[in-house]
């Protein structure tokens, strides 16, 4: 597998801060820097993750800890998921609903 520039950088940034080069604070911020963007879905691509789960709403819901009338409104573009619910969204998108049980 190959490794990103990010990857790269990072491993390097950790290796600093192994040797007493980098500070704890600065290696966090390099840490920040590493994590995968969040995405933003439509609708349809919501449903589609749900979908692909296996779930219904009403499952769906509760690995998400919401109610199923979010995850409706979300699918039918009454509602925008953001924040933490967002960032579970893209949890589950790629590592399905396993990653939240």
């Amino acid at each position: 597998m190959d490794k990103s520039i990010l990857d790269t950088i990072h491993e390097s940034a950790k290796e600093l801060h192994d040797a007493g080069v980098m500070s704890d604070v600065t290696l966090r911020e390099f840490d920040a820097m590493c994590l995968p963007p969040v995405l933003v879905y439509t609708p349809e691509q919501i449903k589609g993750i749900r979908r692909k789960t296996r779930a219904s709403q009403a499952v769906f819901a509760a690995y998400l800890n919401i109610s199923p009338s979010t995850v409706q409104k979300w699918e039918i573009g009454g509602k925008k998921p953001n924040g933490p619910s967002l960032k579970l969204l893209n949890l589950v998108d790629k590592k399905g609903l396993d990653a939240l049980a």
